[in-house]
């Protein structure tokens, strides 16, 4: 699975490269007689090294990372445990999740893309338009129209009759800031009955006259065990995870 996400991160690199016409194959090598452009295996292992160290950066891009990550982000800081789960294990649970979400998509780059042209029975480019059509799918189901419409608009392109018509590098940031937007709009509704309890144990201070303790002291119990009554990371999880069918 991490070879095949590797691999494919790499094809999808390069063809986003292409997409820019970035033709950086073209510049390194010859075309062959029948006008066919292959990468050498020196320029093919310089872009693998390349995408581990952009993988990071691919994996925020174009999969369900940001989303999670903000969301679990949120969780901790409404609990009133900024600290708690530590920041790896919020990182990590958060690639494990988008691993588990990617997995369909990731499969078929697998099956269409990275092993035909491992074995050699389809180009460069070919392994990167047939690679690229899942994770697209992706995207422009989890999109707003408004945010495509509005990287449309900047880009300075004639309106696309299909979602085929749409570049790849318009699609991506009009993807992220739609996942910005849905994240935190679970964030927010997360935090409600967390407000709740500390608006509760605020006026309750203020009553007895305890100004001067802090009510987050007194309300993170509080919180932690209505969290844990709820069952709240199965909550968060599930929904999370439904966000994205």
């Amino acid at each position: 699975m991490a070879l095949a996400l590797l691999a494919g991160s790499a094809i999808l690199l390069s063809g986003c490269a292409a997409d820019s016409s970035v033709t950086l194959s073209a510049q390194v090598t010859a075309p062959e007689p029948a006008g066919a452009v292959t990468v050498s295996t020196p320029l093919q292992l310089a872009l693998l090294l390349t995408v581990v160290t952009l993988l990071p950066a691919i994996l925020t891009m174009i999969t369900a990372f940001t989303r999670i990550v903000i969301v679990l982000s949120f969780v901790r800081n409404a609990v009133g445990t900024p600290q708690t789960p530590p920041t790896q294990v919020v990182i990590g649970l958060s690639l494990i999740l988008t691993f588990f979400v990617m997995v369909p998509a990731w499969n078929t780059v697998n099956a269409e893309a990275v092993q035909p042209y491992l074995e050699g029975s389809i180009t460069h480019q070919e392994a990167y338009e047939r690679g690229v059509v899942p994770v697209r799918e992706f995207m422009l189901e989890q999109t707003r129209e408004k945010d495509l419409s509005l990287f449309v608009y900047l880009a300075k392109m004639e309106q696309p009759e299909t979602p085929d018509d749409i570049p790849t590098y318009v699609l991506v940031p009009a993807f992220v800031i739609s996942e910005l937007k849905t994240a935190f709009q679970m964030g927010f509704m997360i935090f409600v009955p967390f407000l709740v309890i500390d608006l509760l144990i605020s006026s309750t201070l203020m009553s007895m006259g305890m100004m001067m303790l802090p009510p987050s002291l007194i309300s993170m119990p509080f919180k932690i065990l209505l969290f844990v009554m709820v069952d709240g990371w199965h909550l968060i999880i599930k929904s999370l995870i439904e966000s994205f069918a």
